[in-house]
Formats: C-alpha cells, structure tokens, sequence
C-alpha cells in the first residue's frame, strides 16, 4: 500500500516519464510490421515503467532512467511475443538464418554474402530479401537472451547494483565485448545501418536517403544485421555454456 504522498510520488514519476515511454515506442516501431498498433507499445511500456518504479531501491536519477528504459522495452516486446504477431513459419525460417550463417562464418572463416545465405537456404536472392522483410521485428534482441540458466534475467542481476558480483561483473563485460566484436565483424554498409538507427537515432527513411537506397532496402540490410550479431553472440554462447557443461560432468 503507498500512504497518500507515495501515491503522488508515483504519478509525478510517471508522468515524467511517459514521454521517455512514447519515444522508446516510436523506436520500436519502425523495425514493426504494419500490424502492430503503436497505443498497444505504449501501454505495454507503461507497465514496464510502473514495474520499474516499483522495483527501483538506488533513487531517481540517471541510472534509474537507463533501468526504466530497459524494463519499458522488455515489457513491450514482452507484449509482441504474447500477441504472436509474426506466424511461427516465418520465426522458423529466421532460425534458419542463423544456422546458416554460423555454419557458413565456421566453414568459410568469413562473414558470408547475401547471396551465399541465400544459396546455403536453397533460396535465390530476391526470396531471401523478401523473407527479410517479412520477417521485420523477428531479429530484436530479447531480454531473457540474457538470463542465466536458473531463469535469473540479466536486469535483475544487475541494474541497479552498487555491490555487484565480480563474476557477474566478469560475465557483463564479456558479453559486451562479444557484441562490440559481432558488430565490428558487420560489413561496411551494415555496420553504417546499425550507426544510423541506435547511435543517430534516425529512421529508416532518413538512412536510406543517405545511403541512397529505398526504405524496404534499410529494413533487409537491419534485420540481416541483427541476425548476424544474434548468431555470433548467441552461437558462441551457447558453445561456451556446452564447453563449461562438459568439463564440470
């Protein structure tokens, strides 16, 4: 129960961050199909931020910002995958994706082509784009990609934490390592998407113009990115984790 000080408390925390949950929506909203109604974003952030606030000890400040940020974002993804919004076919076939492209970085030492990909999937060119497109939304990174293998996610094992773990500390440096090296292993043009979108924060009409190509051409070049980072990080994740399995048995 919160005394009638800590109620205003709270709504004064939320509508001073409302507006941060709109802008985390707009985001998402440009790597979403056209199916995906933007209220239902912000209604899903909106629990993530009431989530936060209630689970919130360190004060208010910067660091709580960066923490409400992540729990918004994990709720409305949360929502998407409650929703189903992308058919369980098109999901299969990402996974696909990622296979080839580990199995085409370990055979060839090398990221591969569009057109290899394509080729390594039995697809020409223009259908694996095409499945791209598709597919857009399917590649973002989820929270619990980051949980450990009793079910603790990543936030609440470290958000927030003056404390913290040395090996947790040890296990968040690497994994940020990992992602720094998966997108400095990006070709050129995606590495320049990647730039554009999370550091410009511009969206995918606005980096096609630079890039002089048309906006469905941006959404291919980002989703193929992200299944590249997806499959770098995770693939050597998960190899890690059989490797460390196998020497404990």
């Amino acid at each position: 129960m919160y005394t009638a000080a800590g109620q205003l408390e709270r709504e004064q925390l939320v509508q001073r961050y409302f507006p941060l949950v709109r802008r985390i929506a707009h985001h998402l909203m440009a790597r979403l199909p056209a199916n995906v109604q933007f209220e239902d974003l912000v209604q899903n952030g909106m629990i993530g931020l009431l989530d936060a606030i209630g689970r919130y000890e360190e004060g208010f400040g910067a660091q709580f910002e960066t923490y409400a940020s992540q729990r918004i974002r994990g709720a409305m993804l949360d929502g998407l995958r409650e929703n189903d919004w992308l058919p369980r076919h098109l999901r299969r076939e990402m996974r696909r994706v990622e296979v080839a492209l580990q199995q085409l970085e370990q055979q060839q030492g090398r990221t591969p082509t569009e057109g290899e990909l394509a080729a390594s999937l039995g697809m020409s060119l223009p259908e694996y784009q095409k499945l791209l497109l598709e597919a857009q939304g399917h590649q973002m990174l989820y929270l619990e990609d980051f949980a450990s293998e009793d079910g603790e996610s990543f936030l609440d094992r470290h958000a927030g934490l003056s404390d913290m773990d040395p090996g947790l500390l040890f296990e968040d440096k690497a994994m940020r390592r990992e992602m720094v090296e998966a997108i400095a292993a990006l070709p050129e043009r995606e590495q320049l998407v990647m730039a554009l979108y999370y550091e410009e924060e511009l969206n995918l009409r606005e980096i096609g113009e630079i890039l002089g190509v048309t906006e469905s051409r941006v959404c291919q070049l980002h989703s193929q990115a992200i299944s590249r980072i997806r499959s770098r990080v995770f693939g050597e994740t998960a190899s890690k984790s059989r490797g460390r399995r196998k020497r404990e048995g």
